[in-house]
């Protein structure tokens, strides 16, 4: 999910100033996702009293980072910042382009129209969009932005324009708008003149399951993530699919789109298992280096309970990740042990192609969030089929982890990085040595810093093991690509030469001799390689100029622990050239690139 943000103060008397800051901090807990623009939705006028305000709202949108927008928000000459609300509600949004190019009309909140009647945030993607606008303007509504989104609003619009009677609540107006959209998604709505919000994932039928809250003060936080509200509260409710949320008169209620008899009747209230300090760099320059250096007690937290150290047995073992690449190392040793044979796939390829399983199969889920889209509709596809379903996530009461028969909550702790770092090394379970194997040396990072200095330039591309050319595309926007050993001949062989550098995984297992076939052609073809390999690997030391060494483990486990080294040389690789590695896609990002680039016309 891209950043979804919302506060309604009801009876708690709050400047604007203190509204807006709120907002405004929220979008920066959430910034960590990846986004290209960002926006706010406030009751606007100047007037004390809510419903005097409520025809007036104001949107704030920006391209760039949340700090660009808090900087247009006190640019805003209209707006008396220090005026106090009783009741308020205001939504933030931070978005990735999906529909149309970042800019602030394609921002989020879209509007219904030129008065704001309705405004509405969007997680997700309308796929059937096109003919909704199409029909809209058939009807006379009128587009300002390239979004699927403002769809939404469109349509409410719409359906609020032909009601039946003056007496239709928003709730009921929003199952009928939910009931047109083939989407699956997260829905944040603001209808003026009522105090309303409201929360959907989904479509069809109506019932409901109210929560009574007393006439008195209170605040709500509304949050795509539990990173943006657990420094205002712990206690929270997860919505589930086909949920709507509303706030009337400060009175929470959910209600059902569509309801079947195993639907429980209430959504309970919930504690996070999380402190502030979590999600703080601490004495790190970035979240994704403290998090890289946090492994250590990760991988510990995530076999506390399942390996008893003391005579070596295994409660309950899982490797596994959600990123493909690493997948594929764990696919082996999952092989090796069980003898049974294990298929990776990818999420949204297994579903387009309609992938046969079957009641005796056992698939696994596995996401840092527990909230990926594709994962949970391939859940979904599976336990149709009746198959065994076991989730794998770092997110507690996530969709995942409630969906699954059964799973394993790794336990790493929350990533606030966008390279997942503490997930990996957490599903990476060592069964001897514990946290001294996993943890980083000293030497290692002063290896890792010596090798990034000469691969940083613009006009490199690099080989490198498939973890790691993940992590050096994403974070540092060079060119990568992981290669098997013995695929290097068939192709990209013929693309090696003084300029190119190589990283190549070179442990003492099974496959060492043909890894040191593989390096001699790139030395033959005067390549660069980088080598990561055993500190206890003489040979390979001696008769290479650079060199990363990791500990020495059991075999089957030994390529693994590359991952720490390929992590941290795609940070300090990123940090040389000038990156924010705390954020993905941002608009700073394609701005250097296209600075170090030129394109054809």
């Amino acid at each position: 999910f891209i950043g979804i943000f919302a506060y309604l103060n009801y009876h708690v008397p709050r400047t604007r100033r203190e509204i807006l800051e709120t907002l405004i901090k929220g979008l920066q807990r959430l910034e960590y996702r990846g986004y290209d623009s960002a926006g706010v939705g406030i009751d606007g006028g100047n007037d004390k009293d809510w419903e005097a305000n409520a025809g007036k709202i104001q949107l704030i949108k920006k391209k760039g980072k949340v700090k660009a927008l808090d900087e247009e928000v006190n640019k805003q000459q209209d707006l008396d910042l220090d005026i106090e609300f009783d009741v308020h509600l205001g939504i933030a949004h931070t978005r990735w382009a999906t529909h149309g190019e970042p800019n602030p009309v394609n921002s989020h909140p879209q509007r219904s129209d030129r008065n704001n009647e309705f405004i509405v945030i969007h997680n997700g993607i309308i796929t059937n969009y096109k003919d909704l606008r199409k029909f809209l303007e058939s009807k006379g509504y009128d587009f300002e932005s390239e979004t699927d989104t403002e769809t939404i609003a469109k349509l409410v619009k719409y359906m609020y324009d032909n009601r039946e009677s003056d007496d239709i609540s928003f709730t009921t107006l929003v199952e009928r708008v939910i009931q047109q959209l083939v989407i699956y998604t997260l829905l944040k709505y603001h209808r003026p003149r009522r105090n309303i919000f409201c929360c959907s994932l989904s479509r069809v039928d109506s019932t409901t399951c109210l929560f009574p809250v007393e006439e008195k003060a209170v605040e709500y936080y509304f949050a795509s993530d539990a990173s943006a509200v657990i420094e205002h509260t712990n206690r929270v409710i997860f919505l589930e699919d086909d949920d709507v949320a509303a706030v009337v008169d400060g009175r929470l209620s959910i209600h059902r789109i569509r309801r079947t008899a195993a639907d429980h009747p209430s959504r309970a209230v919930q504690t996070l298992q999380m402190e502030l300090q979590q999600i703080m760099k601490g004495n790190f320059s970035s979240f994704m280096q403290k998090e890289i250096f946090e492994q250590p007690e990760s991988v510990v937290n995530t076999m506390r309970g399942r390996v008893n150290f003391d005579d070596y047995t295994v409660h309950f073992l899982c490797i596994c990740n959600f990123l493909a690449s690493l997948f594929y190392q764990t696919r082996q040793v999952l092989e090796e042990l069980t003898e049974l044979p294990v298929m990776v796939e990818l999420a949204s390829d297994f579903l387009d192609r309609n992938t046969p399983v079957f009641r005796d199969d056992v698939c696994f889920f596995i996401s840092q969030s527990g909230e990926t889209a594709d994962t949970l509709m391939a859940l979904r596809y599976c336990k149709e089929r009746g198959a065994l379903t076991v989730g794998i996530t770092n997110t507690v009461g996530s969709s995942i982890s409630r969906e699954t028969d059964c799973g394993v909550h790794i336990n790493a702790g929350p990533e606030i990085g966008v390279a997942s770092t503490k997930v990996k090394g957490g599903l990476v379970e060592e069964a001897e040595g514990g946290k001294e194997v996993i943890r980083i040396r000293a030497g290692i990072k002063g290896e890792v810093e010596g090798v990034a200095v000469g691969m940083g330039g613009p006009e490199s591309a690099i080989k490198g093991g498939g973890q790691g050319e993940k992590k050096i595309k994403e974070i540092t926007y060079m060119h990568s690509e992981g290669i098997l050993a013995g695929e290097l001949k068939h192709g990209p062989l013929a693309l090696v030469d003084k300029l190119m550098p190589v990283i190549m995984i070179i442990m003492r297992d099974h496959t060492y001799a043909k890894c040191q076939n593989a390096l001699q052609q790139v030395i033959a073809r005067q390549g660069r390689p980088v080598v990561i390999c055993d500190k206890e690997d003489i040979e390979t030391i001696k008769n290479n100029k650079r060199t990363i060494k990791v500990p020495h483990s059991v075999d089957c486990l030994q390529g693994i622990l590359s991952v720490i080294p390929l992590q941290l040389l795609a940070f300090h690789l990123a940090v040389l050239r000038g990156y924010d590695v705390s954020f993905l896609i941002t608009i700073e990002s394609h701005r250097h690139r296209q600075r170090e680039y030129s394109y054809l016309p």
